[in-house]
């Protein structure tokens, strides 16, 4: 017997605003950038680009360039992307001992 398997993808498992928002807090804690943008981006496609890009007033071009994980994207865009998602940046103080 052959065991078939397919590539995971994690797109087709961020379907609630709950594992949404568990994904990104899990990214968000590790701090890298880079990761950041590309998680909001695999993000943003399981919800749709077109309708991101509707609701964020930006261009799914754009969209897609600044949350490639190559992009920078701005603060301003990271706000409105979040806030289309459904989701929101939280401050909270690290677990780092201050001297």
């Amino acid at each position: 017997m052959v065991l078939e398997t397919k590539p995971w993808d994690v797109t087709e498992h961020l379907d609630t605003d709950e594992r949404i928002a568990l994904f990104l807090e899990a990214v968000f804690e590790d701090g890298d950038a880079t990761e950041i943008a590309a998680a909001i981006g695999t993000v943003a496609k399981a919800r749709g680009m077109t309708q991101l890009a509707a609701e964020t007033g930006l261009s799914r071009p754009a969209l897609y360039k600044a949350l490639s994980g190559e992009g920078n994207p701005g603060l301003d865009t990271v706000m409105k992307v979040l806030a289309a998602l459904g989701v929101r940046l939280t401050v909270v103080p690290s677990d780092r001992e201050t001297a």
